[in-house]
């Protein structure tokens, strides 16, 4: 067996997303049917359980990265912040900050306010200000518990799956308004990477979803390198401001001549005997691939801000982190300045438009009686999180 240590001061965290584990409060995911039929409202009722959740979190690692509903809090435009629900958030923040916990803080991930959506959702400049405005209240109210800033997730996939694909809400199909909504959350990022920095000494930075896109076939391979193009240069040189760079890592999609990923294309991957998760290409050399990509690119400080497996089975979903943690390990050693990783995610979910049935969990959640169930799998990354080591067989 050997032993890969991390450096000192690795953080080691897990990862939620608010809107994915909270009933839905006025927010443009409400109603949403999913893949496997259930219906994004009641999710995991987290609200209901912020202090025994806190709990599991402390349970797992030391850190925590989570955002909070902007809806909830803010109920109408420029309006202060519903009081209880700060109080709420707080006790929580609380409970984890007194135990030492670093926090990320998610101002964005992927979902907006009713009324938000109902002004422009993004494809008008104007609008920007009513985001602005919200971040100053995070800033203002929940700034002493932010240990790093994350300003939007994933905005490569938040656009591409709401503009392009037409997965995600407003479900379109408009390379225009695509090319303008990200164009306007880059210009959104910088003012709010100024707002932050006027009373934070914080880390700022941004979470950019990285993908393999591979062409496996003569006529995929322009569509991959496209694909690459838009998803993987495109969108992210529109967030220039960062302190680190935050990165997500999961897939590898490729095109033969179409792109295909294990959800909507199962006798694809058993046919090709693809390696795969419940969604994806399984491709673990990509984490590494995409960290040495983007650290030349940018030599910025790298945060994984996700990172997990869609699997219902324990053993594969240890194996897959063991996978990744060697992965980044490796490039540690290349010198590349990773300063932590954030397990995607805490305990299972609402997996946005596939559903509950997708699970990411390193906790079970039952979501008849929404109890949670400790797993091998939280044992394992406990053990590698407080001994700051991944053991593994030579």
């Amino acid at each position: 067996m050997a032993a890969l240590k991390f450096p000192k001061n690795f953080i080691w965290g897990t990862s939620t997303a608010a809107y994915q584990i909270e009933t839905a409060f006025e927010h443009d995911w409400k109603g949403v049917v999913a893949k496997d039929a259930s219906v994004f409202n009641r999710t995991a009722d987290h609200e209901k359980h912020f202090e025994t959740d806190a709990d599991l979190i402390l349970n797992c690692a030391s850190a925590y990265r989570m955002s909070m509903q902007w809806s909830k809090l803010q109920r109408m435009p420029y309006a202060d912040f519903h009081q209880e629900t700060v109080n709420e958030y707080k006790a929580f923040l609380d409970k984890l900050k007194i135990k030492g916990c670093h926090i990320m803080i998610v101002l964005h991930h992927f979902t907006d306010p009713l009324w938000f959506v109902k002004k422009a959702k993004w494809t008008q400049q104007e609008h920007i200000e009513m985001f602005l405005d919200y971040v100053t209240k995070m800033r203002d109210t929940f700034g002493d518990y932010a240990d790093s800033w994350n300003t939007f997730n994933e905005p490569n996939v938040y656009v591409s799956n709401g503009w392009i694909t037409g997965l995600f809400p407003p479900f379109k199909h408009n390379l225009f308004q695509a090319f303008r909504v990200i164009k306007n959350l880059g210009i959104a990022h910088e003012s709010a990477y100024k707002i932050l920095k006027e009373k934070s000494i914080a880390p700022v930075g941004i979470s950019h979803n990285a993908v393999c896109f591979v062409g496996e076939h003569w006529l995929g391979e322009p569509f991959a390198k496209l694909a690459d193009w838009w998803f993987m240069k495109y969108c992210m040189v529109q967030f220039k401001s960062i302190d680190f760079f935050g990165m997500s890592y999961y897939a590898k999609i490729p095109f033969v001549p179409y792109p295909i990923n294990f959800a909507d294309h199962p006798e694809k991957f058993k046919k090709g005997n693809r390696p795969h998760d419940d969604m994806w290409e399984y491709y673990p050399k990509g984490m590494s691939e995409n960290i040495m990509r983007y650290w030349n690119l940018y030599k910025k400080p790298i945060i994984i801000t996700e990172s997990g497996i869609c699997t219902p089975d324990d053993q594969v979903r240890m194996n897959a982190l063991s996978d990744y943690l060697m992965q980044i390990h490796n490039c540690i050693q290349q010198g590349v300045d990773i300063k932590g990783f954030f397990c995607w995610s805490t305990f299972d979910n609402f997996e946005w438009n596939l559903g509950r049935a997708y699970r990411f969990g390193l906790y079970r959640t039952d979501f008849e009686t929404m109890k949670r169930k400790h797993t091998a799998s939280v044992d394992f990354y406990k053990k590698v999180s407080s001994t700051n080591t991944l053991v593994v067989p030579n």
